[in-house]
């Protein structure tokens, strides 16, 4: 008689994965906002949007979901998976934010062929991380195990956040030729154009992750494994106040570069115009550039070469709104202004 077969045989142990999952639920509880309905049953998370958004008066869900892409395989050749997960929420909370929303509530999925606690455990830190950096509730998600599928220590991430805002404060929203931009500071690479970034430096250029690179002052692998910035608090706590009315726009700069997602704010008729020298460029992008001998155009198309997020403002409120994100930690500064054109965007 052949041998009986078990899920366990077949290489998904569930019995380890509730394990992990119940080592996981307890620390999530770290992020809940007042609206989280923790129940000890069930099947997904919920939340009672009244207690937190009651006053507004005409309130609209706003979704996002997101990975961070080929950037997980400079994880898995690192080996190190503590950060990651703050990458996973910044995609996608950072994209909600510039519709006007507040996110508030994020769920994750990882994908591999074996739950590893450690493994999970490292994953999981960065996103409660993220989603205390975002002020965002984690109340849920799914860890699938899927032998012969992801090779042995390798996974996929994959989240969805959900935000909320008062219809008539969406962004963007009146942007036009004479508002001021200013722009946000990225931390680096952010989670876009790793494909790119790694055949230039880890296969043309060979630079092992563990090498210090001078020029960057610290390793590649760290390097390449900052965390992306998470924008929320900050431009959150200003569109609440009084100030907030002169935001006409925001544009999250994530894959297709700054040429790409600038003119996502924009109406027909109006164009950006952007002085290259106004904001900071971290080495890293001289070095993919000089390395690669990559074009001025394919970098600005590429990446966020250091301009992280871009807001439309109001002429007259500019320096108010530099100001107030200054307090709140964000150091913000004029980049360009919108004129005149074909929804498009000018560098220099």
């Amino acid at each position: 008689m052949a041998k009986a077969l078990t899920y366990a045989g077949s290489g998904v142990d569930t019995a380890r994965a509730d394990r992990a999952k119940a080592d996981i639920i307890r620390r999530m509880k770290a992020t809940y906002r007042p609206g989280v309905l923790d129940l000890p049953w069930g099947f997904g998370g919920l939340y009672a949007l009244k207690k937190e958004f009651g006053r507004m008066k005409d309130p609209v869900l706003v979704a996002g979901t997101d990975g961070v892409g080929t950037k997980l395989k400079v994880a898995f050749a690192a080996g190190k998976h503590d950060t990651v997960g703050i990458d996973l929420v910044a995609m996608s909370v950072n994209d909600i934010l510039c519709q006007g929303a507040e996110p508030f509530l994020f769920l994750d999925y990882i994908a591999t062929s074996k739950v590893e606690k450690p493994l999970t455990r490292e994953i999981i830190s960065g996103v409660i991380e993220g989603c205390r950096q975002a002020h965002c509730s984690l109340v849920g998600g799914e860890t699938a195990q899927m032998p012969g599928f992801y090779p042995k220590g390798e996974y996929d991430l994959a989240g969805m956040a959900l935000g909320m805002a008062d219809r008539k404060k969406l962004l963007p929203a009146g942007v036009r030729p004479g508002d001021v931009v200013i722009g946000f500071p990225a931390s680096g690479l952010h989670s876009n154009g790793y494909s790119l970034a790694r055949k230039v430096l880890l296969e043309r250029a060979r630079i092992p992750l563990s090498r210090r690179v001078p020029e960057l002052g610290c390793t590649l692998a760290e390097e390449l494994l900052r965390p992306t910035r998470i924008y929320v608090r900050p431009v959150v706590a200003l569109m609440k106040s009084p100030l907030g009315a002169s935001v006409h726009g925001l544009a999250n700069v994530t894959g297709g570069g700054i040429l790409e997602n600038l003119p996502r704010m924009l109406p027909k008729g109006c164009s950006i115009r952007l002085d290259p020298a106004a904001w900071e460029r971290q080495p890293v992008f001289d070095l993919i550039q000089r390395l690669g001998n990559v074009s001025d155009h394919e970098m600005l198309k590429t990446f966020n070469c250091g301009l992280g997020m871009a807001m439309a403002v109001k002429p007259s409120a500019w320096s108010g709104v530099c100001r107030f994100l200054k307090a709140k930690g964000l150091k913000a500064r004029v980049v360009g202004e919108v004129v005149k054109g074909r929804q498009d965007v000018r560098v220099g």
